[in-house]
């Protein structure tokens, strides 16, 4: 089934209706800049959340763009079960930003995970790259190695970089301090 969509305006006078606006972003892109108001329930832990709680309140699902919400509208209409009324906010918070309304952005907040890893695996390459054309061709193996890893990352789903970069320092606060729905 899918879930009929609102623009951001609607989705605003919803909101200050009593709606409930659910993020379904991960903790890490939730940190950095948010919707005010929006709770966390990542979707990835879809099936962990409890959402008793907002009974008979409508629920506004959101991420980034929209596309991804979209495309998870089968299992979000499964966890509300018909209970109550849930929508989409077209085009995400890059609509509900580009409409002029607000969002919360906390630059102190480190770059979301997926950021992190394509900037290092970009790094690596470029370095690599350039290493091997100016000191040694044995450099080349650097950018080979990443490209391997990110063929692995998009193939198995499982990313070595990403599993070290969360471990990083400034990421650790990030996925243990939010709240969820």
């Amino acid at each position: 089934m899918t879930l009929p969509t609102l623009t951001p305006a609607e989705a605003k006078r919803l909101l200050d209706q009593g709606a409930i606006l659910l993020d379904i972003r991960e903790a890490d892109e939730h940190a950095r800049d948010k919707i005010p108001g929006a709770r966390l329930m990542p979707l990835s832990r879809l099936d962990e959340a409890h959402l008793a709680l907002h009974e008979g309140k409508p629920v506004i699902f959101h991420r980034k763009s929209g596309a991804r919400t979209q495309g998870s509208a089968d299992r979000l209409s499964a966890k509300v079960g018909g209970a109550r009324e849930a929508f989409i906010v077209q085009g995400g918070i890059a609509a509900w930003r580009k409409a002029g309304l607000p969002v919360a952005v906390d630059r102190r907040q480190p770059l979301e995970l997926q950021r992190q890893v394509q900037t290092g695996a970009g790094s690596t390459a470029l370095f690599g790259t350039l290493l091997g054309l100016l000191v040694s061709p044995w450099f080349f193996a650097v950018p080979a190695f990443a490209g391997a890893g990110l063929m692995v990352a998009g193939i198995t789903g499982f990313c070595g970089m990403a599993r070290i970069l969360r471990k990083a320092p400034w990421n650790r606060s990030v996925h243990g301090q939010l709240k969820h729905a």
